[in-house]
């Protein structure tokens, strides 16, 4: 236990001194040119601005490569074909061969997901690169942190609020290999999907099991912190150390680990490249409000039918 403690404590000192040199070099660059309010106004008013960027670039990253999307469509099916074993084998040798935990650190009581448990060690280290990045006037540092917010927002309106709603899969028997019915709301059959139900804000386990919300999230925050800070290795190795820490509290299938793995990677590539095309655009003088790039189109189209009458929204990008 202690072992595990001071493993994650060098991780995220090792953490610190890079995001902490990196700032030393930004804040030289943009200390002399700007106070840390105006810093921090244009990060927040950017953040905002790319907002339909963001969304546009993950259509971007889907359709300009069709092979490679296909490629990771059909890997995910079939992950889910054979779920039933690969589960088996994650419960019966990985879970019970990772057993440690980490401190309490999230407040006490019912709170937003995403917040609770060890997921509060994410949100606080956000919280803690995206003050010291305003004391340090480090732009990169406040884009960061706040990409990564975003990150998380979108991992849970895209994974929990649209994705699981939709395809409404039953999570695995917590048991798969004892032979034993599982128990409501768990399933032994991995092809238990079809269960729609409206968005659900809280940790409801019918019919929410694809894709897994923990593993978009960290992976989009991983992807984002990595490609801002040009740094892969700690970001990830932080998040898994985080992840693993409740690996027995995820219940899901493999297949809804691996979906929602890439699921973050898109969100938080997605984020960054369109952060950057704004940047670039500012720097060549080009009004990002008033350009078409980043903006997604829509269009109401009437619908009618013999059987219904309505409207049909359509986004361009």
């Amino acid at each position: 236990m202690k072992s595990n403690k001071h493993i994650l404590l060098v991780l995220i000192l090792l953490f610190i001194n890079h995001l902490s040199f990196s700032q030393t070099n930004d804040s030289i660059n943009t200390f002399q040119k700007k106070s840390r309010f105006k810093t921090s106004i244009d990060v927040i008013k950017n953040s905002v601005i790319s907002i339909p960027g963001d969304f546009s670039q993950m259509g971007h990253i889907l359709s300009d490569d069709w092979g490679k999307t296909a490629i990771y469509v059909g890997s995910i099916a079939g992950l889910i074909a054979v779920d039933k074993y690969t589960t088996q084998f994650y419960q019966d040798n990985i879970e019970t061969a990772i057993d440690y935990s980490l401190p309490k650190i999230s407040p006490k009581g019912k709170s937003f997901p995403l917040l609770e448990g060890n997921d509060a060690y994410i949100t606080y280290s956000l919280l803690g690169i995206y003050g010291g990045s305003i004391i340090a006037n480090s732009s990169k540092g406040q884009r960061a942190a706040i990409n990564s917010f975003k990150a998380l927002s979108y991992s849970f309106v895209i994974s929990h609020l649209a994705l699981k709603s939709i395809f409404g899969r039953k999570r695995p028997d917590l048991t798969l290999s004892d032979g034993n019915p599982p128990e409501y709301p768990y399933t032994s059959n991995p092809l238990e999907f079809g269960h729609m139900h409206p968005p659900v804000f809280d940790r409801d386990q019918f019919g929410t099991s694809f894709p897994s919300l923990h593993a978009t999230a960290y992976f989009a925050v991983a992807k984002v912190l990595a490609m801002e800070f040009n740094n892969y290795w700690i970001p990830y190795t932080l998040t898994s150390v985080v992840f693993f820490a409740d690996i027995k509290g995820h219940k899901h299938w493999v297949s809804d680990l691996v979906a929602g793995g890439l699921i973050g990677t898109l969100i938080g590539k997605a984020i960054v490249t369109s952060s950057r095309k704004l940047l670039d655009k500012q720097k060549a003088g080009i009004d990002p409000e008033l350009s078409q790039a980043n903006k997604i189109k829509f269009q109401l189209i009437p619908q009618i039918s013999g059987n219904m009458v309505g409207l049909h929204l359509v986004g361009t990008f």
